[in-house]
């Protein structure tokens, strides 16, 4: 049984989850994070789809070392006045599930385990199919999470890999 509180007639868990989930806020046409104070401009999509590419993008790639900042970065490239119809579409799909099943928006569930569980009811759709696909270089491919994975960048500049620790085995 949980409490409400009479004033609000938000529960502790519903109150918990929405202040847990409110890391990234929408504010006019934008997505701002209080926590790591950066804001990312929306100027094709609406901001709340913007805000659920982002926290899908961060449950498709689980890093909890790489800030949300990362993540919008990659995210970015969406936000196209040709894609808008597929990517509101995409959104309005997954949001459905996320209703049917618990009752909120995708990226009101405050649960990661149950946001994956919605993920995988809409894995072969076009839309999750193109956000996938295209963080794996929007992502991986800034030069600022290189360091997060221990990646040293590119050395065929500096004499190849051979020279500078190819065989240094340590983790053994």
């Amino acid at each position: 049984m949980t409490e409400t509180n009479n004033k609000s007639g938000m529960s502790r868990r519903d109150f918990l989850i929405t202040a847990g989930a409110a890391a990234l806020v929408v504010s006019g046409s934008a997505v701002i994070s209080q926590k790591e104070a950066w804001g990312l401009k929306v100027e094709n999509l609406k901001p709340e789809t913007m805000q659920t590419i982002i926290q899908a993008s961060r449950d498709i790639y689980p890093h909890d070392h790489v800030a949300d900042k990362y993540y919008a970065i990659a995210c970015k490239p969406f936000d196209k006045a040709d894609l808008k119809d597929d990517i509101e579409k995409g959104i309005d799909i997954l949001n459905a599930f996320a209703q049917a099943g618990f009752k909120r928006d995708y990226k009101d569930i405050g649960w990661e385990s149950e946001r994956v569980q919605v993920l995988r009811k809409v894995s072969d759709t076009p839309m999750f199919q193109k956000l996938r696909g295209n963080l794996i270089t929007g992502l991986y491919n800034q030069k600022e999470v290189w360091p997060l994975f221990g990646y040293q960048g590119a050395s065929a500049d500096k004499g190849g890999y051979i020279e500078r620790g190819f065989d240094d085995i340590d983790w053994i």
